[in-house]
């Protein structure tokens, strides 16, 4: 887990107004809260907050102005039209203590051919260490075949990482591709329809 540091300015102006001033200076308003502390309202630069948020689940240090701490993106909101982040929520954590976060499920290798990979999980709830949360976790599909099935009790998650959550959960499972083969009863109905279109067409005649 890599941590990212920004420099951060105590705001002490509120509203609208003020937040859409931040703004155009390429800032984001943010909010910094927990550990029964009294929220610290900042504003960061957007560029570098931009970059760091690519990283799942990064610990940003926020630091300058009289604050130094550590603290996880908790809530972020972006413009629908733009995307840019127009706000942010810092959750205060500290070396040592569990948090419970979202951690990507990813996928390598290939299925057999003329099976299909059906993923019901994207990601993954986990209880771990602030300062330690995994970037993912993997599971090899390689090769396999119709009927493997990986549930979420089946994934390795690193050491002091704790899964949360239903163990039974389907992550992804291989199954056999459809085919475009007509069912019986559909082939019977086609070919009595065709016979129906020639009688009618002798008829005619």
């Amino acid at each position: 887990m890599s941590e990212v540091r920004i420099a951060a300015e105590l705001r002490t102006e509120f509203g609208k107004g003020a937040a859409r001033a931040i703004r155009r200076g390429n800032k984001v308003p943010a909010v910094l809260y927990g550990h029964g502390t009294e929220p610290k309202h900042l504003t960061l630069p957007g560029h570098e907050l931009l970059l760091a948020l690519r990283q799942a689940n990064v610990l940003i240090r926020v630091h300058g102005d009289g604050v130094d701490e550590i603290a996880l993106p908790k809530g972020v909101q972006r413009d629908p039209i733009r995307g840019y982040i127009e706000h942010i929520d810092l959750l205060l954590v500290k070396r040592g203590e569990k948090v419970t976060v979202e951690i990507p499920v990813n996928v390598t290798g290939e299925v057999i051919g003329g099976a299909i990979l059906d993923q019901q999980l994207i990601t993954l709830s986990v209880e771990a260490e602030a300062t330690h949360i995994p970037t993912g976790v993997t599971v090899d599909v390689d090769g396999k075949d119709v009927g493997f099935v990986v549930h979420a009790a089946d994934l390795p998650l690193p050491t002091g990482t704790t899964l949360q959550g239903d163990p039974e959960a389907l992550v992804l499972h291989v199954i056999a591709a459809p085919t475009a083969e007509l069912p019986a009863e559909g082939e019977a109905a086609a070919e009595g329809a065709a016979e129906g279109e020639a009688a009618s067409a002798e008829s005619a005649e």
